[in-house]
């Protein structure tokens, strides 16, 4: 298949050059004409805080939205008459917004530092956020007014636009640094200006256009903003490395004699037929991530399937069609001293070296690289996995640290739990709720607050709020949630005529991790499941299959490892630049896991295809294993190098998220370019000789040939032949 389309594109090189780039502007046309639809609140409800965020819904109970401005001395100390007239101005100018309910008296904290002011907006149609910006406005104006003072805006609503801003700042940031590393390594590659830019400018084409497809998709499943990030992050990794595969071995051919034609169609048989199983393999992988039922990772496995399609699609007809159209002139022009070094280096030079003690005692290097990849996993058996919370975001945002100070400074305020008891008799539902307050409040874990209980207008639904000791988010607060619905609200009501459910921001972040961690396991299985079906079919061996995936699962694991040792404890802290909450974001590993088979596949097949094409041509298997290893070292290393240079980056970033997500990515790849690639793939194959290719038998010597060039007759211009 690869082959017909290469020669399609081969015989008519504009007219697949046009469908390209009409189909890359059509759709980022349909991404400028259709706003991509995002996600709600509702849309993240699961398990019984889901249930409960319904009722509350449906009764008509939601708390408005509050903002706080906080104010505070600048030298430490109490808060003195200049932050008491502050606060009494900025109350007196809020209170004109129109959009905000009512505002509280300024009130001090028990130790006298701390004084905030409490807002409550009005409440938004469809429950968007309320406008703030005369609020912050306000608050802006008022800070030159108050020497001495230092005043900062938090809440709900002001803190998610402070992290969304400095989300986008990060990524921007790292967007700014990975395409020059890109294009620099892509230099240092191919040594050719031309060369060097068309997996770049192919990738980039991947991904604003699936960016732009992203809005008429949304209409059918609502997105996350974050998934332009992560199509970044998928469309640049897949997009060079199918274009950097293709390119190398038709430069290959061409340097062994092959007219540009032939060359193409040799890389469309061989490279092109890695890169359909590549594309494949990672779009199992990621589509693996719809089994958990989740609107944020069915948005990562949209975006990360059209993004992988399009750079497939891409390096099938595209690609073939420049270098058809280019020729030899793909290599102009040339960087004299990086060209003239490619020429003296001959290829797999380097990986010969490595890989000739590994294939002499094979035994005791597969030993060796099981120990090492062993042991960096061993950590990740005590993995402790909790939602994001306060103590996790970046400490130096201002609206985040005013937050964690009115938790400290008012001890009755903080994270809650929201009890919801519904029932037919209205004096019943309240008085069963006024039990579980003191079951609750006696366990020690909960603390009572301002207001407890709201009562619907029907009387029929009433919602107890519970003040949290523990953190939202920790390991504390997610106990507490299991034994109030296991053991207190069960011994506290009574009446079978009363039904109740826990929600509230405790409950939801216990709920949200529960959901994840329990949706791991059917990751796993759908995807390590799928992947080897997939490379039994591709390889006719169910060996090859099993070596591999048990290879990917001992890669993932020692990036799992290194993941909670790094970020489990507090050594790393002023390396990375981020506080340990001792424990991994809970989205993490599902997110790795998914991401890691599909690209490590992609160094798997294309090593495999050169052994297995090897092997096919009547070399013995240890031979094959030397050479097809040395063969694809030069490409695959260039590869890894790539991406480990791009994932570091995310590990620069100041949310401890895309931190996690940087060191977990490229160390999984730098080991699976290394230790998998050169010691224990390899070695096992050595060891496995033929009978690593069972049940398939080795081809006739004839259909051994990677292509036959198909003749093309004077009435059939191909460019540059």
């Amino acid at each position: 298949m690869t082959l017909k389309v290469a020669r399609w594109s081969v015989r008519h090189p504009w007219r697949a050059i046009g469908t390209w780039l009409l189909l890359v502007v059509a759709a980022v046309a349909c991404g400028a004409a259709i706003t991509m639809h995002t996600t709600t609140d509702a849309d993240y409800r699961v398990g019984q805080s889901g249930v409960a965020a319904q009722q509350i819904e449906a009764a008509g109970l939601e708390l408005p939205d509050s903002e706080f401005v906080v104010l505070s001395a600048t030298a430490g100390g109490p808060v003195g008459p200049s932050a008491r007239a502050a606060a009494g101005r900025i109350a007196t100018d809020v209170r004109g917004d129109a959009r905000v309910e009512r505002v509280a008296a300024p009130a001090v904290s028990p130790d006298k530092k701390l004084m905030i002011v409490a807002i409550t907006m009005k409440p938004v149609a469809d429950g968007g956020d309320p406008d703030i910006s005369a609020i912050t406005r306000t608050v802006h104006d008022a800070q030159p007014r108050a020497p001495g003072v230092r005043i900062v805006q938090t809440g709900d609503t002001s803190m998610n636009d402070a992290i969304n801003t400095r989300v986008g700042n990060d990524l921007g940031s790292a967007e700014s640094k990975s395409l020059p590393i890109t294009i620099v390594l892509m230099l240092i590659v191919f040594a050719a200006l031309i060369a060097a830019g068309i997996p770049v400018l192919l990738a980039i084409a991947s991904v604003f256009a699936t960016m732009g497809l992203m809005g008429p998709v949304s209409l059918l499943l609502p997105m996350e903003d974050t998934v332009t990030s992560v199509i970044l992050l998928i469309g640049m990794a897949v997009g060079v490395d199918y274009s950097l595969f293709y390119l190398k071995r038709e430069r290959q051919e061409r340097h062994r004699g092959a007219n540009a034609v032939d060359a193409v169609e040799i890389a469309a048989a061989t490279s092109g037929h890695s890169i359909v199983v590549s594309g494949i393999a990672v779009i199992v992988s990621m589509g693996g991530l719809y089994t958990l039922g989740d609107v944020t990772f069915a948005s990562i496995a949209t975006g990360s399937l059209v993004v992988v399609a399009f750079a497939v699609f891409g390096s099938l007809t595209v690609l073939p069609a420049l270098l058809t159209v280019l020729g030899p002139k793909v290599d102009r022009p040339r960087i004299p001293g990086l060209w003239r070094l490619a020429a003296r280096m001959q290829p797999g030079a380097i990986s010969k070296r490595l890989l000739a003690p590994v294939l002499r005692r094979p035994v005791v290097a597969l030993a060796a690289g099981l120990v090492v990849l062993g042991a960096l996993a061993l950590p990740a058996i005590g993995m402790k996995q909790q939602t994001s919370s306060l103590d996790s975001l970046p400490q130096d945002i201002p609206a985040v640290r005013a937050m964690q100070e009115i938790g400290h400074a008012f001890p009755g305020d903080g994270p809650t739990a929201s009890v919801v008891l519904q029932g037919a008799n209205p004096d019943e539902v309240q008085s069963e709720a006024k039990v579980v307050a003191s079951r609750a409040i006696a366990t020690g874990d909960w603390k009572s607050v301002s207001d407890p209980v709201r009562v619907s207008a029907d009387g029929h639904t009433a919602v107890l709020t519970l003040g949290s000791k523990a953190g939202e988010g920790s390991f504390a607060a997610g106990d507490a949630v299991r034994a109030l619905r296991a053991e207190v609200i069960p011994s506290a009501v009574s009446s079978s005529h009363v039904t109740w459910a826990v929600g509230g921001g405790v409950a939801e972040s216990y709920d949200q991790m529960k959901h994840q961690s329990d949706g791991l396991p059917r990751v796993l299985f759908v995807v390590l499941g799928l992947t080897l079906v997939m490379m039994t079919v591709t390889f006719r061996s169910i060996v090859v299959a099993l070596l591999t995936t048990g290879l990917n699962l001992l890669s993932v694991g020692a990036a799992f490892g290194v993941l909670t040792t790094v970020f489990q404890h507090s050594w790393a802290e002023s390396m990375l630049h981020f506080h340990s909450t001792g424990g991994v974001i809970s989205w993490i590993p599902i997110f790795l896991f998914a991401v890691l088979v599909g690209l490590s596949m992609d160094y798997h097949v294309f090593v495999l295809s050169r052994v297995k094409e090897r092997y096919d041509e009547g070399l013995p298997p240890k031979l094959a294993v030397r050479q097809g290893v040395q063969e694809t070292a030069g490409v695959v290393t260039s590869a890894a190098v790539v991406m480990v240079s791009v994932f570091a980056l995310f590990a620069t970033l100041s949310m401890v998220e895309m931190k996690e997500i940087g060191v977990g990515l490229s160390v999984a790849i730098a080991l699976d370019a290394t230790v998998v690639r050169l010691v224990l793939l390899p070695s096992a194959l050595a060891l496995l000789g033929k009978w690593a290719w069972w049940p398939s038998r080795r081809r006739p010597r004839a259909d051994a040939l990677p292509v036959r060039p198909s003749p093309y007759s004077t009435d059939q211009p191909v460019g540059t032949h």
